[in-house]
């Protein structure tokens, strides 16, 4: 073994490494702005090719898994019976940022290269595992090579189509070379038993450690939400100023009520320090017909509420119902909601938040736990009954756009908090899920 690997690595070193790595991967992947890595890809396999060459070429085990991610360990580990997982995805959404996913890929892979160079143990074995197809952007289903590893991929979900050339899930994923048996019988690619833990470093892909000035943060849980894509309002056309008060149906106020009415709520249980999101992000009147001097017959507009607590999910629900009844009889308009789509939350391990926060004491941290707004890989292992756990990045400028601004000594500091954990011996204890955190 040469002297260059007997020198025990500082996080320093190892983050010039990483940000080598990281313009390495983007330029690899380089769209016309940001980076564009879509699952089940050409581009995608060479990411994860590249990837397993650099381990390999640290003395780190690699492999490609049945679902055809990339496994790394430390030569000892390659066979360990029960392990750490930790991982996240390399795909992207179309010209997005080049953080997303990558950032959590590269912080385990850095655990192993600390470990390796060091001549460090872990507590128990890790793998570290480099997945595909996350992202929801190009097919639909969200989180797909972690549903395909632990057997939950539905049906439904492998026969969405690309977005591009319009060829099933199913097809591409065989394309990828994966063997589709298992995966279209709904039989996990990997034994659930073996592992004993998931992590996930991710970059926050909101401004809670920004406002916070915290460059890293333990993650209490994932929000789950109710979402409705499409919600109509109905009314009736007119003159914007030949319709007095008393006659007028007009859908757009109606909304506006609706939409309201649950913001005065939102502010009412987040001031009692319950946790809960509200966001309507698309509204529209027909273009066809829309003008300043005209009142629409109707409204079209999107509901997203979110919260790390089931019950409240179900409360704001009802509300919502209560509240467009009343607006439907007081204002003479007919509300059609369609199809409601649930995603249950998925709150991390009491044993895991408080032992990453033992982690970042033990570095000389400020520990802070936070809720994650958006979905991860994490969601599934845990809806799986895995303990999971979660490390949020600072990260400037949200996600799933080229803008993203993850500072390379924010990623050191999350990735020390990792590699202090996985060294660490566990106390045991409580592993139950913690009361969901506000922000």
């Amino acid at each position: 073994m040469s002297a260059a690997l007997l020198e025990r690595p500082t996080s320093s070193d190892l983050g010039a490494l990483a940000a080598r790595l990281f313009n390495e991967v983007a330029e690899r992947s380089a769209d016309v702005e940001g980076v564009s890595r879509p699952a089940f890809s050409a581009v995608e396999t060479e990411t994860l090719q590249f990837l397993l060459d650099f381990a390999r070429s640290e003395g780190l085990a690699a492999h490609w898994d049945a679902g055809r991610n990339v496994v790394f360990s430390l030569p000892e580990h390659e066979r360990a019976e029960r392990y750490i997982l930790v991982g996240s995805h390399v795909d992207s959404v179309p010209r997005g940022g080049n953080f997303d996913g990558l950032a959590g890929v590269l912080a385990g892979l850095m655990c192993l290269v600390r470990a390796r160079r060091g001549g460090v143990r872990f507590a128990q074995p890790v793998k570290v595992i480099a997945m595909r197809g996350e992202e929801s952007a190009w097919f639909g289903p969200c989180y797909i090579g972690s549903k395909a590893l632990l057997g939950v991929l539905s049906e439904k979900e492998l026969v969405a189509r690309h977005k591009g050339d319009g060829r099933t899930l199913d097809t591409h994923m065989e394309a990828v070379g994966i063997d589709m048996t298992s995966v279209r019988a709904s039989e996990p690619l990997l034994d659930r038993e073996a592992v004993t833990a998931y992590l996930e470093v991710h970059i926050e892909q909101g401004p809670v450690l920004i406002e916070r000035n915290l460059p890293a943060a333990v993650v209490s849980g994932i929000r789950g939400n109710f979402r409705y894509k499409k919600i109509s309002c109905f009314g009736e056309a007119g003159h914007s100023g030949a319709v007095p008060l008393a006659y007028r149906h007009d859908p757009v106020l109606a909304m506006a009520e609706l939409l309201n009415g649950l913001d005065v709520a939102w502010h009412d249980h987040v001031a009692q320090g319950e946790d809960l999101v509200v966001t309507s992000g698309m509204v529209s009147t027909d273009r066809e017909k829309h003008a300043l001097s005209r009142i629409p017959e109707s409204v079209e507009f999107s509901l997203d509420i979110r919260s790390q607590d089931a019950g409240m999910l179900q409360t704001m629900h009802d509300l919502v119902r209560r509240h467009a009844e009343r607006i439907e009889r007081e204002r003479n308009v007919r509300f059609d909601f369609g199809d409601v789509l649930w995603t249950k939350p998925a709150l991390c391990s009491g044993q895991i938040i408080a032992g990453l926060t033992r982690s970042a004491e033990a570095l000389g941290l400020e520990s802070a736990v936070v809720p994650s707004g958006g979905g991860h890989d994490a969601a599934v292992f845990s809806e799986a009954g895995i303990p999971t756990g979660m490390i949020f990045i600072r990260n400037r400028n949200g996600s799933h756009n080229p803008h993203e601004a993850m500072e390379i000594g924010d990623f050191e500091i999350a990735t020390s908090i990792l590699y202090e954990f996985l060294i660490t011996p566990q106390k045991s204890g409580s592993n139950k899920q913690r009361k969901p955190v506000p922000c």
